[in-house]
């Protein structure tokens, strides 16, 4: 989108603290229309204050912030009142205030004009005035935008009607997210807009955020969403300091690293320097002959200003999810699961098998029954009809979407994993807790006082002090900043166990997903790779024409976005031979029973031998044609002097 170089907000050396502590200082930047600038930091480093501050100029300690007095700027807040009893549409409707104040006054003209015996000059101005200003706030198709936005945010018709009262407070963000779409203003400050929305309602934000013609603020940990759409980068460091970053979020990413290199070269020649001076002070400050160059040396090491480096990643969680002990090859079956509350049927007669190294992204709208196939998957929750069957040495951890609730708040960090912890479990509880990043005396702070993102991490230690090979985790990325979350991706990517998790993280599902399982009451429809592969089929050709509008990446950008996918699919790769080889043993073993005599004389039993090798042979076949296809995917991303990437020129077991 085209910028021009007028500033709908200028923010001039802005400060903000709290306590004794600096949040962050000179800050300066400008928005522009079409701006698309993502706000980026750990959590904690004042992101949502500077909003703030930028719709509420007088909460900055320092700084000013210019704005035409024209311009419109709009948050997105993350506290909000339940409402009213009044219906969805008319709620969200509101935000146009003088929409409604028109279509009134124009009720109030017809009627006078219906009842006067001859239309006066005066009354039939009145009315055309009213009229266009009308069409002018676009008050003839109010209606249908309204019921078009709250659509596209996940609100069907009958719900449109209910009452605000009605829904809970995801749903209430997404009432706010439509307000702020419909009034369209000229600055639109975004605080994690994708938070409360499944995957369907984010892609169709996308869609229309793209169109909005003014300049966008967003603090986002989806990582997805800022490649899609950022132009800008501002960076809030935690530690005081801001930078802006000019292009993509993976440029952003590119120019940090291209820093920190930079500064570090330069620190190693002043740290040669510093080493050469105070050498030299060493060996001549007792040498009379000598002393005065001495002493000129020690003023100018005092007059260096040390270079400082800080790490090039801050502390992050140095996570490893432990080797579990080596479930069966079924892990689990569902075998036609029903589930209703009171009226509302969920599930009716549908059925899924996992098998060991599967890693299951389920997806679909919300209340489509996500986090309840979870449940049930996990045993916390029984079903109406139908079997659950876990598989042999099958060990279950669940991490539900309300895990940190579920933290007694009067324990410290310490005494709530020891509340979960077994005897063999003691000595190495504070050791685990630093992988999460709680050392020292941090281990003592009460649950109370924890942030969100640190309050996950405790429940997410928890969840891993000991080995579990099926791992159900309901939206665990929820609270995450950016890099927990990768280091978290990257630790259940290498988990040799079983995943069936929910997730509106897409970088999340392509990372860690084989399969995605889209819910619906009586079918599950099973798409092998991950969440882009998933969109790829259900789009089709639609999504090719979707890409070509998009502009065109730089080289940097495609060989970065080349070598994540080639990774990704390599994963792939090879977990599916691992899934070629124990099905092939599975195949030996069915063969064998089905020759042994007993089992030759008793026809029922051969008939369930037989179903099984039927199936066996088509997961055999899909497996596989999905690995040609990996291996086709791998061929077409090398370039013709770089080297066979591992996987792409071997073939599987039994090929």
């Amino acid at each position: 989108m085209a910028q021009t170089s007028t500033a709908l907000l200028a923010i001039e050396d802005a400060a903000r603290r709290i306590g004794g502590r600096t949040l962050f200082e000179g800050v300066r930047f400008q928005i522009r229309r079409g701006d698309r600038i993502g706000l980026v930091g750990p959590n904690g480093a004042g992101k949502t204050t500077l909003l703030r501050s930028l719709l509420h100029p007088e909460s900055l300690d320092a700084g000013t912030i210019r704005k035409p007095r024209s311009v419109q700027v709009a948050l997105l807040r993350q506290e909000l009142d339940p409402g009213t009893q009044r219906p969805v549409s008319e709620e969200v409707a509101s935000a146009r205030p003088r929409i409604a104040e028109l279509e009134r006054e124009l009720q109030s003209l017809e009627a006078e004009i219906a009842g006067s015996a001859s239309l006066s000059s005066d009354l039939a101005g009145r009315y055309d005035h009213a009229q266009a200003e009308f069409r002018a706030q676009g008050g003839f198709d109010w209606e249908a935008r309204v019921a078009e936005t709250l659509g596209g945010l996940g609100f069907n018709v009958a719900a449109q009607a209910r009452s605000v009262a009605s829904f809970s407070g995801g749903w209430l963000m997404r009432m706010e997210l439509a307000k702020l779409l419909l009034t369209k203003p000229d600055v639109l400050l975004l605080d994690e807009p994708t938070n409360h929305l499944d995957l369907p309602a984010i892609e169709w934000f996308e869609e229309t955020l793209a169109n909005l013609a003014g300049g966008v603020i967003v603090v986002s940990h989806d990582r997805s969403f800022l490649r899609r759409h950022a132009n800008r980068i501002v960076e809030l460091d935690g530690r005081g300091s801001f930078a802006l970053f000019e292009g993509s979020y993976d440029r952003y990413l590119e120019a940090r690293d291209q820093q920190h290199e930079t500064l570090l070269a330069q620190k190693r020649r002043q740290d040669r320097q510093i080493a050469h001076l105070e050498g030299f002070v060493e060996r001549f400050r007792a040498k009379a002959t000598k002393a005065k160059q001495a002493q000129s040396r020690l003023k100018a090491l005092d007059k260096i200003e040390r270079i400082e480096v800080e790490p090039r990643q801050r502390r992050r969680m140095a996570l490893r999810v432990p080797d579990p002990q080596r479930s069966g090859l079924e892990v689990l079956r569902l075998d036609a699961i029903a589930k209703r509350f009171e009226e509302t049927v969920v599930y009716r007669g549908v059925s899924l098998t996992l098998h060991r190294g599967d890693h299951v992204a389920v997806a679909g709208p919300n209340g489509a029954g996500k986090s309840t196939l979870l449940r049930i998957a996990a045993g916390v929750l029984a079903p109406d009809e139908g079997q659950r069957k876990v598989g042999h040495n099958v060990s279950v951890a669940y991490f539900g979407q309300h895990q940190l609730e579920q933290l007694d708040a009067s324990r410290s960090v310490l005494a709530e994993l020891e509340s979960c912890a077994e005897v063999d479990d003691m000595p190495r509880l504070r050791s685990h807790l630093g992988a999460f990043l709680f050392v020292g005396d941090d281990v003592e702070k009460r649950i109370s006082v924890l942030s969100g993102g640190e309050k996950a991490r405790v429940a997410l230690a928890k969840l891993l002090l000991r080995p579990r090979n099926f791992l159900v985790l309901d939206e665990p990325t929820n609270h995450l900043d950016v890099e927990s979350r990768e280091v978290l991706e990257q630790a259940l990517a290498r988990f040799a166990g079983t995943i069936l998790f929910v997730s509106h993280d897409r970088s999340f599902i392509n990372a860690v997903a084989t399969r995605v399982v889209e819910v619906g009451v009586d079918h599950l429809e099973d798409h092998l790779g991950n969440y882009d592969d998933y969109v790829d089929r259900k789009r089709g050709a639609g999504r090719k024409n979707t890409d070509a509008k998009k502009p065109r990446a730089k080289p940097r950008q495609i060989d970065r976005e080349a070598r994540k996918k080639r990774e990704r699919i390599e994963r792939r790769v090879g977990r599916v031979e691992d899934s070629i080889l124990e099905r092939e043993e599975e195949k030996e073993s069915l063969l064998w029973k089905s020759g042994d005599p007993n089992a030759y004389r008793d026809q029922e039993r051969q008939r369930d031998l037989e179903t099984k090798r039927t199936a066996n042979d088509a997961a055999i076949a899909e497996l596989y044609a999905e690995w040609e296809r990996l291996a086709g995917e791998l061929e077409a991303l090398e370039e013709p002097d770089a080297e066979a990437a591992p996987g792409s020129s071997r073939s599987p077991a039994g090929a």
